[in-house]
């Protein structure tokens, strides 16, 4: 037949998924469960002295008992005793018991012990034995048809030079004690007596009901210290977690009362001082951040005026260029400057909207309209329609409720970042998933390093450092992300298991019929 274990790991889980949860609970228990500890331990060892001690009495006054019937009898008895001699001689003993009740017995030179009444129970052969080779008294405790009993036996020797005869003095358990028979020899005499500890047990008994009645109540007693331990230490507990969470939810300005000298008053104290630290440090962080968006929006509207000069002369100047009056290295020149004022009045356009992001300033309209028709739009304005390079997938009507404006800021973006970035052919797609619309941008070039995915939509990042001068500022991707995060979207960036990037735009879906505006 196979057995089966629990093994360890699996006890151990458990109980530890059965284990109390609360640390109120768990510190209510533990203490419980050390006074129980403290209650039983206390008790076995009151206990096991009470015993010892009670059975001990009982032992030494049987013994007294004992020896001072042999010495008022004994002397009567003539040498060598009959078997009749014997018997009375354990009658007389029986007799003189009384409440005791003994149960005598008597041999002469190891014979076997002669009792008054048949009824007598048996005297151990352990205690024959010790008897015999020890000269002493000995006592024994047996058990007896499931009853506790004390077996005696003592040895009688002569005390005198006339013949008479005294017990010995010895009360020990016999190889440990030193004391002998008072006389000079042993009669060869001995008495056994065997007697009930019925009320000896009893006794323990009431013992051991006692400290099972006053175990209850002492429970019931430590659970009011184990109930306000647990308060004085789960209080600041409390508190602390009560601050944590304040802090979480922005009011670093949170500061707990510490009072006392213990451990969790120098962790109160440790949490104002780290609370104190945050709060110093997220307004510093505040006045930077508010510095530099001020700086970037101060320098891109002081620089609009001038660039704005800057184009209408670069317009003239592209007129003047193209109808073949300058010279050829004037219109090169012309041109690059064009380019690069061009350049740079977008990147300051883009920080002008960054800016607005940064101050929660930027205006939302939304209207009511189809996503096929905003990348038909879209298409349309920047004269991809008829390029071949751009393929548009619009299989099914697409109802949002979106800033017209700003998805087609999206949508351009991802387009000509595939086109520039990536290789042709590039697929727009629209696919309702449920309640969400789904845009999906996707190339044919090499993708987006994996390294890079994680930072495609940060601010000025550009993921070929070796070509700072790529033609864009590294503010389109960041600027597509805001203006989905406007129209309660989101934007994504990922790599094609063919190969080439794939950027998606969700929204949520209108519930408006399509086309309307």
């Amino acid at each position: 037949m196979r057995r089966f274990r629990l093994p360890l790991r699996s006890a151990a889980s458990v109980f530890r998924r059965h284990a109390p949860r609360g640390l109120r609970v768990r510190l209510v228990v533990a203490f419980l469960l050390a006074a129980a500890f403290g209650a039983l331990l206390t008790a076995g060892l009151t206990f096991h002295r009470a015993r010892a001690a009670i059975l001990d009495r009982a032992e030494e006054t049987a013994v007294a008992d004992l020896r001072t019937q042999l010495d008022s009898l004994a002397p009567d008895l003539t040498l060598p005793p009959t078997a009749e001699d014997l018997r009375g001689l354990t009658r007389q003993i029986d007799q003189a018991g009384g409440a005791r009740a003994w149960h005598a017995s008597a041999s002469y030179r190891g014979g076997e012990p002669v009792a008054a009444a048949p009824g007598t129970p048996p005297v151990p052969d352990e205690l024959r034995r010790a008897v015999q080779d020890s000269g002493r008294a000995v006592h024994q405790r047996t058990e007896h048809e499931g009853r506790p009993w004390l077996a005696l036996g003592m040895p009688v020797a002569y005390t005198d030079d006339s013949g008479d005869t005294g017990t010995g003095t010895d009360t020990g358990t016999g190889a440990d004690e030193d004391t002998r028979a008072d006389a000079g020899s042993l009669s060869g005499l001995t008495v056994y007596a065997v007697f009930p500890l019925d009320d000896d047990r009893a006794d323990i008994y009431a013992l051991v009901t006692a400290a099972e009645a006053g175990a209850v109540p002492a429970l019931a007693l430590a659970l009011v210290p184990a109930l306000f331990a647990a308060r004085s230490v789960l209080r600041p507990v409390r508190r602390l977690r009560h601050g944590a969470e304040r802090i979480a939810a922005g009011e670093l300005d949170t500061r707990l009362d510490a009072s006392g000298r213990d451990e969790l008053a120098d962790l109160t104290r440790s949490f104002n001082t780290m609370a104190e630290t945050l709060e110093r440090d997220a307004a510093e962080l505040r006045r930077l951040e508010a510095g530099a968006r001020r700086f970037a929006a101060d320098v891109a509207h002081e620089l609009r005026t001038p660039l704005a000069a800057m184009a209408a002369v670069t317009e003239v100047l592209d007129e003047d260029a193209a109808s073949g009056v300058l010279p050829a290295d004037t219109e090169d020149a012309v041109r690059l400057i064009s380019e690069e004022v061009r350049a740079l009045a977008r990147t300051v356009e883009d920080l002008m909207e960054v800016s607005r992001f940064d101050a929660k300033a930027a205006p939302v309209h939304r209207e009511d309209v189809d996503l096929r028709t905003l990348v038909t739009k879209t298409l349309q304005l920047r004269g991809w329609t008829h390029d071949e390079r751009v393929r548009a997938d619009l299989p099914e009507p697409a109802p949002v409720r979106v800033d017209p404006r700003r998805i087609d800021v999206v949508l351009g973006n991802l387009v000509a970042n595939a086109l520039h970035h990536g290789r042709p052919p590039v697929t727009v797609a629209v696919r309702v998933r449920g309640d969400r619309v789904e845009a999906t941008v996707t190339d044919r070039g090499p993708g987006i390093p994996d390294e890079a995915l994680a930072y495609v939509f940060d601010r000025f990042y550009k993921a070929d450092a070796a070509r700072p001068r790529s033609g864009g500022s590294g503010l389109g991707l960041a600027i597509a992300r805001e203006n989905a995060a406007l129209n309660d979207g989101s934007l994504t960036a990922a790599n094609h298991p063919d190969g080439g990037a794939v950027f998606t735009l969700t929204l949520p879906s209108a519930a408006s019929s399509p086309g309307t505006t």
